[in-house]
């Protein structure tokens, strides 16, 4: 049955996946410190706060700023956005960084975007890291969410594997989002399915997210080392693997993130990842939500970001 949700329903559910994102952003990006280990976690220990978020977290505050603005993505605003607030010592990669400097000094965000990579444009997790909230969002319209994703992610990625790491991150929060409202618990194959259906078939994100499927019962290890842990830094590389972590958990969200420290890799991406999907079903401070002491330990969210 179809439904429209109202502005401030659909601003509650945004906010709850960015809590998610950005506590396992800023919770992920403590395990690249020396002398933290994925154990400590396992156990019940946790980093001292506060906890840093990354670039992550400051691109997914432009894109919820830019929903609760305006209702929908604006790629010209929201490339400036970007541009602007970009700060590098958050963790942007080289690319990125060149790509928001063009954009800032004048050059149109579709040839910066293009530019990358020797004109392949950037097929980086970089897009899909950043729209959890924009999924959750959309949770009335697993179609808007997906079109909206791509508009978002065509600012800064013209590759075709960065958009689709987008679009199934989107569809995945808008689905776990949907599914928090009508009071259900998707089986993983099922949310997992949808994802790759709303894909274009072929690409390597949806391939990626066929083989989670098939994957589902095996230990985080063997998932990790089958559809990748983000190490190489694309979207092939992490969005299946987070989405598989996000389908098998998606009502326990500290066990989601453990499961991305355990596998180790682009432990903040794909905890951002992960914990935005998650956190669009579980909520806050509900029993398998987003702890309300991990909330509390993570670095204030800037007062611009919606």
């Amino acid at each position: 049955m179809s439904f429209t949700l109202f502005p401030d329903t659909r601003l509650a559910l945004a906010r709850d996946s960015l809590a998610g994102l950005s506590v396992g952003d800023a919770l992920g990006s403590q395990f690249f410190v020396p002398g933290h280990r994925p154990a400590d976690l396992a156990a019940g220990r946790l980093p001292a706060p506060p906890w840093q978020w990354t670039d992550d977290t400051e691109m997914a505050c432009s894109v919820l700023a830019e929903l609760a603005g305006a209702g929908e993505v604006d790629r010209d605003r929201l490339a400036l956005a970007f541009a602007h607030r970009c700060e590098p010592y958050r963790g942007y990669g080289p690319g990125a960084v060149t790509i928001l400097r063009l954009i800032r000094t004048g050059t149109p965000w579709p040839v910066a975007a293009a530019s990358a990579f020797d004109g392949q444009g950037s097929c980086g997790n970089g897009a899909a890291m950043r729209v959890g909230p924009l999924g959750a969002w959309f949770a009335d319209s697993t179609r808007r969410a997906a079109a909206q994703a791509r508009a978002s992610a065509e600012v800064t990625h013209a590759h075709p594997e960065g958009i689709a790491g987008a679009v199934a991150v989107a569809v995945a929060a808008a689905l776990a989002a949907r599914a928090r409202l009508d009071g259900d618990r998707p089986p993983p194959s099922r949310l997992l399915a949808a994802v790759a259906a709303a894909l274009d078939p072929g690409g390597q994100v949806h391939q990626g997210v066929l083989r989670a499927a098939g994957l589902l019962g095996r230990p985080v290890a063997v998932a990790a080392d089958a559809l990748g842990n983000g190490s190489r830094v694309t979207a092939q590389d992490t969005v299946p693997f987070t989405l598989w972590v996000a389908a098998t958990r998606l009502d326990d969200y500290p066990a989601a993130v453990r499961a991305c420290v355990e596998a180790g890799g682009d432990v903040d991406t794909t905890a951002a990842i992960a914990g935005a999907v998650v956190a669009a079903h579980t909520g806050v401070g509900s029993p398998g939500g987003v702890p309300a002491d991990w909330l509390a330990a993570r670095e204030p969210l800037p007062d611009w970001a919606g």
